[in-house]
């Protein structure tokens, strides 16, 4: 009885895979110019299939570069979003004091504004302080929304953390950094890492804030962006966006298999 209660009707099943088909349609799409035998930019149906794009691909030191470049920043980016967005979940997750909230909505907004606005005050920020846009620029760029990411993860863990454990520490002679070595930490290692592979992920893949702040600097998304005006390499940048896809992937499904045991998802909100 209580299976029968719990089956979705026909008409929302269709319906959830009709969503899942419009979302990926593309990228099936992008798969199938992949292994394509022809090289024009659209030849519907594919007339074959072979893995020579991704030997041309795996040949471009272009493409090579710029993947390295991206994995950099993204490092960067993510290593500082983990120290920061840490930071201020321990700060703001149980004391209360004015202007919590203003602070709270303020962590928040850079992920909430649009990207090119977000570009846009970056690089008017930058040209005021007289940076030259480049691979620390990309990084401060990338770092003020991924700290968002890990800020969501930690906080909602030490939400759900128990603070009788603290106090138990405390009274044990511990003091405020033992007990967050030895008790806090290893509450918050999943959701931080969760946090970390989401920023990455996310960092990795970001386009529009890069454009701003980039300079002569190509990220591979920007050489992505580039190659389309290039009619000739268009399989070989099927192979490799299908490839970066592919990539971006694991670290997704990595964060979600840490959180799923998790009464409610760390960051699910956002």
């Amino acid at each position: 009885m209580r299976s029968d209660l719990n089956a979705a009707p026909w008409g929302l099943k269709i319906a959830a895979w009709g969503g899942l088909v419009f979302l990926h349609f593309p990228i099936l799409i992008i798969a199938a110019y992949a292994f394509n035998t022809e090289d024009s930019a659209f030849s519907f149906p594919p007339k074959g299939f072979t893995l020579h794009w991704f030997e041309v691909a795996a040949g471009r030191q272009d493409v090579w570069d710029a993947l390295w470049l991206s994995v950099q920043i993204a490092a960067m980016a993510t290593t500082i979003a983990l120290i920061l967005g840490t930071l201020a979940a321990a700060a703001l997750y149980r004391r209360e004091f004015f202007g919590k909230q203003t602070i709270s909505f303020l962590i928040l907004l850079p992920i909430a504004l649009p990207g090119i606005v977000t570009g846009i005050a970056l690089l008017s920020a930058f040209k005021t302080l007289n940076m030259e846009p480049g691979v620390m620029t990309i990084v401060i760029g990338h770092a003020t929304f991924c700290v968002v990411i890990v800020f969501n993860n930690v906080i909602a863990r030490f939400r759900r953390t128990s603070h009788s454990l603290i106090e138990a520490s405390m009274d044990l002679g511990a003091d405020g950094w033992q007990t967050f070595r030895h008790v806090m930490l290893p509450s918050l290692a999943s959701a931080m890492l969760a946090g970390g592979m989401l920023a990455f992920a996310l960092s990795f893949d970001e386009i529009i804030v890069t454009t701003f702040t980039a300079g002569h600097e190509r990220t591979l998304p920007l050489w992505l962006l580039n190659q389309l005006n290039r009619p000739r390499d268009v399989p070989v940048t099927n192979v490799v966006a299908l490839c970066v896809m592919c990539l971006t992937a694991i670290p997704i499904l990595g964060a979600y298999y840490l959180t799923k045991s998790s009464e409610d998802v760390e960051g699910a909100g956002k």
